[in-house]
């Protein structure tokens, strides 16, 4: 799919040409391959119990031995993710890795997650590293190349700014704590510390910090701008100046009002270099880099100027003045520095038709990466919300030329993947992701040209065809307001909005008919299950059923439905209108659960699910739900999906992500679930893989799987 989720770090080594990295808030970390113009993953190998890891918060590329590569990972500071933060370190550009567990969690899908870098190698004494810690954890030190850490004692503020204080789950009122580390480079010679060294801080009033004995004592920097955060601190050394870019929020997505200042490392002074005056600035700075080349060139981003466009500002003479990406000419029109060009991404226009002073595609938004290329001044990357774009000829800019814009992305897949369709016909994947909707996938090797219009959802949820009917999809999602529930009639080329029951807030999960005459719908915030003929016209709540069930379809009798909820399964045998509790005994009464109704025979279902300590695994009922058989040998399951049988075999192949014989990975079956091979290895886990999973009906051995960051992998036997 190329992108799709945002991207808050771009990361360039300062000695090597060409090694570049990219951070991203769920999806791990990516290495540039020049060649291929492409982005190499580099943390599939961490597993299901370390899901948690493939947040990444910070990455540093030591710049004394290139082949070093360090990474702050974790997701969430929160009791959303169970686990504590690590710091990965590789040798070998991320080929393979090596961690050390910190006794606290990390935050790379937290808010403030695209200021930094937070985590920096020491440019003189590479065994020496810094990492700026969330919720109140401070400073930390390595000096044995991020072995063993240990806090600085002597590091007076650990942060003071939270998003939103009342917020009880944690998530926006985390400390955001110590955001940026930044050498001076000229104050140490090789082998021997840095002596003076920035920190950015998470506090309104005292944001940046420093030490000038190489990290033994800190002050506070006098004089320094307040009412702001600082997002980033670049130094340009040759200069002498340390920039930042500030914002009155943490971002990504919030900031209102923002300041550039510069400041004289020789004389102490601050400068105020705002490329906008105060009263028109309506969005905080977070972008930052300078041109290593050209060092009195730097640029910055407006990173939540969200209408009409993200803004990128430009000066080349150490923020004397600024030029920006786009100007207003006459309202509503625009003069634009730059041309964009997304054939290679067609999607990114999101299907819109905007009218000026907005354009489509989008320049971007919550660009808080931004990076010139420290061995070409005409090359440029920036991450966005969905994607990283760039430019291989900035220099135009400065001379009345436009600069060309295209998506640097490939190989870099972000996405949260909510539930997977092969149909036996039409296009051979149909996904519902997460932001970006989803797509009906015609070529697997190529970008697909759009994703899901009229209507588009933010998120979708749910989806399902008509096993008989194939042209026949639905889907349900995500939106402030309705529409949440969509139909084609045409394997999802093209789509029309349906009517929604009162009360709904969310997509919930969907299914249709084997032959596409009724649906039926459990969507989020409703007290009741609801089903419907054609194509919901008008709903009714089906009875006998709780709100907020799992709701499958058979795949052979249009008239019957299935739910799940709390360990009961649930069977309608005229089309939804009333459910009727069947089996309970056994069934996970506790966490995630997933059933599939196999396609062709009535009544053969397949259910994964639970949560440890509880009732967990896989069971199979043939009697329609009236009895579930639990396989003994799957110590945990949670997904199932058919496909093509094996070649002789009567019984179509079953695929899971699963514990099968103490081991986790994803499995299939050729016999019914009697035996299991294992098909992916140690090097490509993915993290967390229990949304969803299907192989394919025309394919034997093609399976697609969901990912939590990682977008679909798409499997073939070898």
């Amino acid at each position: 799919m190329d992108g799709g989720g945002f991207v808050p770090g771009i990361v360039f080594n300062r000695k090597e040409k060409n090694l570049a990295y990219a951070r991203t808030d769920i999806g791990g970390a990516y290495r540039w391959d020049q060649s291929g113009k492409r982005w190499v993953p580099l943390l599939d190998s961490l597993d299901w119990d370390h899901w948690g890891w493939t947040g990444v918060v910070s990455l540093a590329s030591d710049s004394v031995d290139p082949n070093k590569v360090y990474v702050a990972a974790g997701t969430y500071t929160n009791s959303w993710d169970p686990g504590n933060g690590a710091i990965l370190r590789s040798s070998n550009r991320g080929t393979s890795w090596q961690s050390t567990t910190l006794p606290f969690k990390l935050g790379g899908n937290m808010p403030g997650r695209g200021m930094g870098e937070r985590l920096a190698v020491d440019p003189n004494r590479n065994s020496v590293l810094y990492l700026g810690a969330p919720s109140g954890n401070g400073l930390w030190r390595s000096t044995d190349s991020g072995v063993t850490w240990s806090k600085v004692t002597s590091f007076p503020n650990p942060g003071t700014y939270v998003q939103d204080a009342s917020d009880t789950s944690g998530y926006l009122s985390d400390n955001q704590g110590v955001v940026w580390v930044t050498f001076d480079e000229r104050t140490g010679s090789s082998g021997s510390a840095t002596k003076t060294i920035y920190v950015g801080v998470a506090d309104k009033d005292n944001t940046v910090y420093r030490s000038t004995d190489a990290g033994a004592t800190w002050s506070r920097v006098a004089g320094q701008p307040t009412g702001y955060l600082s997002h980033k601190g670049v130094l340009d050394a040759k200069n002498g100046y340390l920039y930042l870019t500030t914002s009155d929020k943490g971002g990504p997505y919030d900031g209102e009002k923002g300041q550039v200042w510069r400041y004289t490392t020789a004389t102490g002074e601050w400068k105020n270099i705002s490329p906008m005056a105060d009263a028109d600035t309506y969005f905080g700075y977070s972008g930052l880099t300078v041109d290593r080349q050209k060092p009195g060139t730097l640029m910055v981003t407006g990173y939540s100027s969200w209408w009409p466009d993200t803004q990128i500002f430009r000066s080349t003479d150490s923020g004397a003045t600024w030029t920006r990406a786009w100007d207003f000419t006459s309202y509503p029109n625009r003069s634009f520095r730059y041309t964009q060009d997304v054939s290679a991404v067609p999607w990114l226009t999101f299907g819109t038709n905007p009218s000026p002073p907005e354009v489509t595609p989008k320049l971007g938004w919550m660009t808080e990466a931004l990076e010139i290329d420290p061995f070409d001044s005409n090359r440029m990357m920036y991450g966005t919300g969905a994607t990283v774009y760039g430019t291989e000829n900035l220099g135009n800019w400065d001379t009345g030329g436009k600069i060309a814009i295209t998506p640097m992305v490939k190989g870099l897949e972000e996405t949260a993947v909510n539930d997977l369709a092969s149909p036996p016909t039409g296009a051979p994947l149909l996904s519902a992701l997460g932001d970006i909707g989803g797509f009906r996938h015609t070529d697997l090797d190529a970008v697909p040209a759009r994703m899901y219009t009229s209507p588009t959802f933010t998120t979708t949820t749910s989806l399902d065809y008509a096993e008989t009917n194939p042209n026949t999809v639905v889907r349900v999602g995500n939106n402030d307001s309705a529409p949440r529930i969509a139909f084609s009639t045409d394997n999802g080329a093209n789509w029309f909005q349906g009517s929604e029951p009162s009360g709904v807030t969310g997509g919930g999960t969907v299914a249709a008919a084997a032959d596409g005459s009724g649906f039926v719908w459990a969507p989020e915030g409703t007290s009741a299950v609801y089903h419907t003929t054609g194509f919901g016209n008008s709903w009714s709540a089906s009875s006998g059923i709780p709100a907020g069930a799992v709701v499958e379809s058979d795949r052979k009798n249009p008239k019957k439905f299935y739910g799940f909820k709390a360990g009961t399964f649930y069977v309608s045998t005229d089309g939804g209108a009333t459910f009727t509790a069947r089996a309970s005994s056994g069934l996970p009464a506790d966490g995630p659960a997933r059933f599939k109704a196999l396609p062709g025979a009535e009544g053969d279902i397949w259910l994964a699910g639970g949560s440890t300590g509880g009732a967990y695994g896989l069971w199979h009922s043939t009697d329609s739900g009236a009895t579930f058989t639990k396989l003994s040998g799957v110590q945990q399951a949670d997904t199932i999906g058919f496909g093509k049988a094996a070649p002789g075999a009567s019984y179509q192949a079953l695929y899971t992500s699963a514990r099968i014989g103490g081991v986790r990975g994803i499995f299939r079956s050729t016999d019914a679930g009697a035996s299991w091979t294992r098909i992916n290895d140690d090097a490509h886990q993915w993290g967390w893989t229990g949304a969803s999973i299907t192989g394919d009906p025309r394919v034997y051995g093609r399976v697609y799987l969901a990912t939590n960051g990682r977008g679909i992998l798409r499997g073939d036997i070898s």
